[in-house]
């Protein structure tokens, strides 16, 4: 039985169409992915489905039926009702999505159609605790908890039609398996459809039964998940795959390329394939003419459009030759040695402190990138606040330049040593200034940072981020999400410092811009011969950037060397836990998940944090601090397990 029926729909914003002939049929207990870049028209589709298209949007021509039912042919109160008795929808941000004055159980009970469906609702998403839950504020939750909340929420209706627009975007790797194979385990057992939006075609592979390619507000590939990604048609979706660095083909190290160009505005479309003007296998007076192109079948249920499917190069299969990595002797320009932070009242009656950094220790070489890798809550981000002075360590050294920087906060730093420590924050919305141009904004860093800041630096240094000069003259919100990145980028070496904190600089972007960002990062720190220390929950994008690794977890120093080994077989078991939670974007990979403990109870105040949580924890762990492990060329385990011990069986 079909969920949902989408036939040849049209949606404008203020007359100029951003979704053009749009047509999907879902069936129950199926899932679709839908992927593009940002401005492909994804969002858009999912609000004309809801009804919740913004003032100026409206669906111009074709039909939406749920159900059985045609939302454009029914008024406003019928649509709500229909909205509530068949369709749910689970946003990006949880954090935007629950009422922050409310309890969470206020706020799931508005979306309860029997209250006592709450708490069995809440043990089905695995929460924690769940009588304690429903009386915390949004606030008092964990990124994962806030987004289980909303699935929660979204479930109490029991939807036959479930959307989810990015839901795992901000999720550790660990978090994000879990959630997915929540949703697909429940969807399966209610029979509920699923449409998925989003970037990640990692995500997609595991989840996605169908997959849609969608550019410029039209599908231009279609098919079989497997069918799509193993074996695709459509140049767009050859150039997405291309830009990813854990396909099996790409070696860690090497370039990632990027798609050249960006998605055409709204009204402003080419003649003939949107995609031409982008596309490496356009060919003039065929491609770049009218009339439009129509789905062309090139596999069973396999569609695409394209002018030149014939002569598409097939998807490659080579495994390319890994670059050596440049870990020759450098000069160290951090150096991290017992370093502690804690948080929390003292006293009497106050809590225990909580421990953020817990006896960290490691070493960086100029010209070189180190990544943290950890999940929520392991300490990676007060790391980062410390090196940039917004906390200050209570024990421990941070050396930078001769100078413990973990004791001095940023008010009392010399401007020499401001300028040469600068970071790249995740959300460059947050970090520019709304209300001034683009000039005026990197005019100013270049002055702060010492550097001639007239308008031809500034366009130099524009143009070392690859941005045009007009850009100049623009204001933050003109610009892309890329390119405000770009801007962040270009602020940070304006005084060709000699560290850059990257705090997850990319999590958020397209995986065209995400290519192209860093491998930005990269011309810019070998130009500049700047160290990096990449803070970042994308495995494969460490493995494929970071000369050096390490693992945090509770704010201690779980693992620690050079990629190439990090990655590789001993790991300590949060190592392997978190390698296990992985999903490239191929449809044959097998996630295998670790036996860990049912009821991993608290952590214990003595010996290993990561006891409650291990599958090959021993009885001394509980009690006893691990020693470390030394596997060789600067790669150390902190684990009471020998190293043979720690090789996975199947990879052995």
């Amino acid at each position: 039985m079909s969920i949902l029926q989408i036939e040849s729909l049209c949606v404008a914003y203020d007359g100029a169409e951003v979704v053009r002939g749009f047509d999907l049929t879902l069936k129950e207990g199926e899932s679709y992915g839908l992927v593009g870049e940002s401005g492909c028209g994804k969002s858009t589709v999912a609000f004309a489905v809801e009804g919740h298209l913004a003032a100026t949007g409206k669906v111009t021509s074709g039909s939406i039926t749920v159900n059985g039912t045609a939302l454009t042919k029914i008024a406003e109160p019928q649509l709500r009702r229909l909205r509530a008795a068949h369709m749910s929808m689970v946003f990006q941000d949880p954090v935007a999505a629950l009422n922050p004055t409310m309890r969470i159980g206020d706020q799931l009970a508005e979306a309860a159609r029997e209250p006592a469906d709450i708490l069995p609702i809440m043990d089905r998403v695995r929460l924690p605790d769940p009588e304690a839950l429903l009386k915390r504020y949004p606030h008092q939750l964990s990124g994962g908890q806030l987004q289980r909340v909303v699935i929660a929420m979204a479930l109490l209706s029991r939807p036959s039609l479930l959307i989810l627009d990015e839901p795992t975007t901000g999720l550790d790797v660990t978090v994000e398996a879990e959630v997915v194979a929540l949703i697909s385990e429940i969807a399966a057992a209610e029979d509920v459809a699923l449409l998925y939006i989003s970037h990640n075609l990692g995500l997609m592979a595991r989840v996605a039964d169908r997959i849609g390619i969608m550019y410029a507000g039209q599908l231009v590939e279609e098919g079989p998940v497997r069918s799509v990604l193993r074996s695709p048609k459509h140049p767009y979706t050859l150039a997405l795959l291309a830009c990813l660095p854990g396909r099996k083909d790409r070696a860690p190290g090497t370039p990632l390329p990027s798609i050249p160009g960006q998605v055409p505005l709204i009204g402003a479309l080419p003649r003939g394939c949107a995609f031409a003007p982008r596309c490496a296998m356009s060919k003039p007076g065929l491609c770049d003419v009218d009339p439009p192109l129509r789905m062309v079948q090139t596999g069973t249920d396999h569609f695409a459009r394209c002018r030149r499917l014939e002569d598409q190069p097939p998807m490659s299969k080579e495994q390319q030759t890994p670059p050596t990595r440049d870990l020759r002797a450098h000069d160290t320009v951090l150096e991290i040695d017992g370093l502690r932070k804690t948080f929390g009242r003292r006293g009497l009656f106050a809590p225990p402190p909580v421990v953020a950094s817990d006896d960290v220790g490691f070493t960086l070489p100029a010209a070189q990138t180190l990544a943290l890798v950890g999940e929520s809550g392991s300490g990676k981000s007060t790391l980062a606040r410390m090196l940039i002075g917004l906390d200050v360590a209570d024990k421990g050294t941070a050396m930078f330049d001769g100078k413990n920087i973990a004791a001095l906060p940023a008010k009392d730093r010399p401007d020499s040593l401001i300028r040469q420590i600068q970071m790249v924050f995740q959300n460059p919305d947050g970090t520019l200034n709304p209300a001034h141009r683009i000039g005026f904004i990197l005019a100013r860093a270049l002055k702060r940072a010492g550097q001639p800041h007239g308008e031809q630096d500034v366009i130099r240094l524009l143009d070392s981020v690859r941005l045009p000069a007009t850009l100049a003259d623009r204001h933050p919100a003109d610009l892309s999400g890329g390119q405000r990145q770009r801007v962040a980028i270009a602020r940070a070496f304006a005084g060709s410092p000699a560290l850059i904190v990257a705090d997850e600089p990319v999590s958020a972007l397209d995986v065209s811009v995400q290519a192209a960002v860093i491998g930005l990062l990269s011309d810019m720190t070998a130009a500049h011969d700047t160290a990096i220390l990449l803070i970042s929950h994308d495995l494969m994008l460490v493995r494929h950037v970071a000369q050096h690794v390490v693992v945090l977890y509770q704010g201690r120093v779980m693992e620690q060397g050079p990629a190439d080994a990090v990655f590789k077989a001993p790991f300590h078991p949060y190592t392997e836990a978190l390698l296990a939670s992985v999903h490239p974007p191929d449809p044959d990979h097998v996630v295998s998940p670790l036996d860990a403990p049912d009821d991993p109870g608290p952590s214990p105040q003595d010996g290993c944090p990561f006891y409650n949580r291990c599958h090959r924890r021993l009885p001394q762990c509980s009690a006893m601090p691990p020693p470390k492990r030394d596997a060789g060329t600067g790669h150390a385990i902190l684990c009471h397990r020998e190293l043979q011990d720690l090789v996975p069986p199947e990879r052995t």
